[in-house]
Formats: C-alpha cells, structure tokens, sequence
C-alpha cells in the first residue's frame, strides 16, 4: 500500500530536515563520500564563483554534502546551529553556536554573500532568521520540499496547487509539515524578493542517508533471494542524489539564480519501477528475482504492505512520484545514474556498525508469508 501523505511528510522531514535531526550513524554521515566518477554528472562545469557562505545547520544529512562540495569550490564556510549533532565533524570550519527560537546574536555584525538554509520549519523562525540576515547577505536559499503540494493532482510543476494553510497559528510540525513549509516559503519570498531561491526536495537519497528510504532497495537486493516488486511496472518512481542536490544547490548560489525549483530524480522523464528494480540489481552480485504483486492485494493485508518509495498512482495521493524538475534541469540541475546511487550507497551502508544496520527492517518473513499467499490465491 502507498504512503499516506502523513506518512510522507513525516519522512520528508527526516531527510530535508536532517540539518538539525541528529543522524543515524554519526560516522556515516561524517562519512565520505567516494571520489567523482566519469559516470556521474554534476550541477555546473563553469568555474566556480568563492564567496561566504552561511548554512543555518549542516551537520545533519544533507548539510555535510553541502559543506564539502563548497569547500571543494573554494568557499568561506560557516555553520550556524547548536553545537549538539556531529559537533566535531568540520574541525576547520568556522560555527556559530546559537538556536534559531530566541537565540541569533552569533549571526549580528557579519556579512556574506550566500545563505543556505536547511533548517527552517517554523515560519516564525524563518522570518526571524531571515530579517535580521537581510541586510547582511546576498542570495539566500531555502531548504523546502514536495509537502507543500496538494498530492491529489495529475502532476507537480512548480505552478501546481499547493497545500491550504489550515491553521496558521500551529507549529506542530509533525501534523503540518506541508503546511508550515509553504508559510516558510512565503515569509523567505516576502522578506527577500528576487534575492530569494527555493528548492522543493523529494525523497533524499545517497551515502549518510538516516532515513533508509532508498537504502532498503539496494539493501534487500543485495540481501538475494525472491524480492516483491510492488504494484504495477509502470509505476513511477522519484528520489534526488544528496550529491546532485548539493551541487545543484551550490550552482543556484554561484550563478545568483533565484525563483522555486523542484529537486526530483533520477531522469527528468518517469523512471518505471521495473527500470529502478533491475538498475539496482546490475549494480550486485546477488541472486535475485522479482515477483510482481498487485497492488490492491498488498492493501488489503492487514497490516496493509508497505514499501520505501512505492506510491500508488490511483487516489489523492497519487502526484507523489510525478514532481516535475525540468525548470531545475534548465538552471542546471544534473542527475548521476541510478547506479552510482545504488552502489555508493549500498557500499555506505555496508560499512556502518552492525548496531546502525540493524536499524533497516528487510521484513524478510512478511515478504516470505504475502509471496506464499500470493500464489496461493
């Protein structure tokens, strides 16, 4: 069965969000990432453009990649959050201690050319951060994601229904993720103008990932053995490299590009289920076959079956998987093959303490009981 939009916010926050989430497996997301390969494609081959740089967070999931692909560039990195996730990780990067609620004096008195905020989920928080860095920044970028979409449309453009604010006044940001993001958003483009930049992520994928979302796939295929292939072949199925983001992000900055772009992988047109499936079982040496089950049979168990980065294509929800990025892709937005993905992540995980990889749940008996009813039937 897909995930229910609640569901989705939820892990959504677990991956844009792990600027200030601690991370599962601290090692692994202070982990490196492996070099640059001719097969991978990257966001941008002009020359880069050095300047100062602010990420409110960047200790988290998506802040480390971040940090690493701008130095690499040759910016002047600073980290502003509270000192408590992966304290150590960047020991030659200057980091302002702070909170965002009520405590923002580190950031008074200092200049620089681009923000990257990774951080912000409360409206309140981001218009405080965001008024008192506007005189003293350039370009400010802001962190946000697919929840803020109505998902019961035939597609998501940039121009594409977004969520109705039921409750302006709540910051439960577990029960209006969606919502409180499209506010945040609202108060980065009031506050900033033409200065303001916007990146709607999907699913997050990559090495560091805590959320294993993707990370099942080449988990359990690499695991062997009779694999479900849930709903039909067709299906759709979207998810952006940590990497491509980071350096789609630093793209944006460097080029001084403003406006809202859709982060959303791997190919710019629908990549089929069946294309994701067998592309992550070239990439291992395991023994694998997959059995397609239909989706009605999977949501009718009880509890109903559940798979990462299945979404059903019928129902409100069922936009999930058809984001559009091309205005991304115009402005530079670069994807590395799902192969890359799959086997630098697999080889990530792999690595981990065995405590962090028992983390991801295979399900392995589930799977085996629906298989065995499922040719029963």
């Amino acid at each position: 069965m897909a995930m229910t939009r609640r569901e989705f916010a939820g892990t959504s926050l677990a991956a844009a969000g792990a600027a200030t989430l601690p991370a599962v497996g601290a090692a692994g997301c202070a982990g490196e990432t492996r070099p640059s390969t001719d097969s991978e494609s990257t966001a941008g081959d002009g020359a880069a453009r050095p300047g100062r740089l602010l990420i409110l967070g960047g200790t988290g999931f998506i802040g480390p990649h971040m940090v690493r692909h701008a130095l690499a560039r040759g910016h002047e990195v600073t980290l502003f959050n509270r000192g408590r996730t992966n304290p150590d990780l960047f020991p030659g990067v200057e980091t302002l201690i702070g909170d965002r609620d009520g405590a923002l004096d580190a950031l008074r008195g200092k200049e620089w050319d681009y923000v990257v905020d990774n951080s912000g989920y409360v409206p309140r928080l981001v218009r405080d951060s965001g008024t008192l860095l506007r005189d003293a920044v350039g370009r400010y970028l802001f962190t946000s994601t697919g929840s803020v979409y109505d998902f019961d449309q035939d597609e998501l453009p940039e121009d594409a229904r977004l969520l109705e604010v039921t409750d302006p006044e709540s910051e439960d940001v577990g029960q209006y993720y969606g919502e409180l993001k499209v506010m945040c958003e609202e108060a980065v483009q009031e506050i900033y103008g033409d200065r303001g930049t916007v990146t709607r992520l999907h699913v997050v994928a990559g090495p560091g990932d805590p959320t294993d979302r993707f990370t099942y796939w080449p988990v359990r295929i690499h695991h062997g053995g009779e694999v479900i292939a849930p709903g039909e072949a067709d299906n759709p199925v979207q998810f952006i490299d940590v990497r491509d983001l980071a350096e789609f992000c630093m793209h944006l900055l460097e080029e001084d590009t403003g406006g809202i772009f859709n982060v959303a992988g791997p190919t710019l047109d629908e990549t089929r289920m069946d294309e994701f499936l067998y592309g992550i079982r070239a990439v291992t040496t395991s023994r694998v076959s997959f059995t397609w089950v239909d989706e009605d049979f999977l949501a009718n168990r009880e509890p109903p079956a559940r798979f990462p980065l299945w979404y059903s294509v019928n129902g409100g929800a069922r936009a999930l998987a058809r984001v559009r990025s091309h205005r991304g892709v115009e402005a530079g937005l670069r994807f590395r093959p799902l192969a890359v993905t799959a086997r630098e992540t697999l080889d990530w995980f792999l690595s981990e303490s065995e405590e962090r990889r028992a983390e991801l749940q295979l399900n392995l008996d589930r799977d085996a009981q629906i298989l065995a009813d499922w040719k029963g039937r």
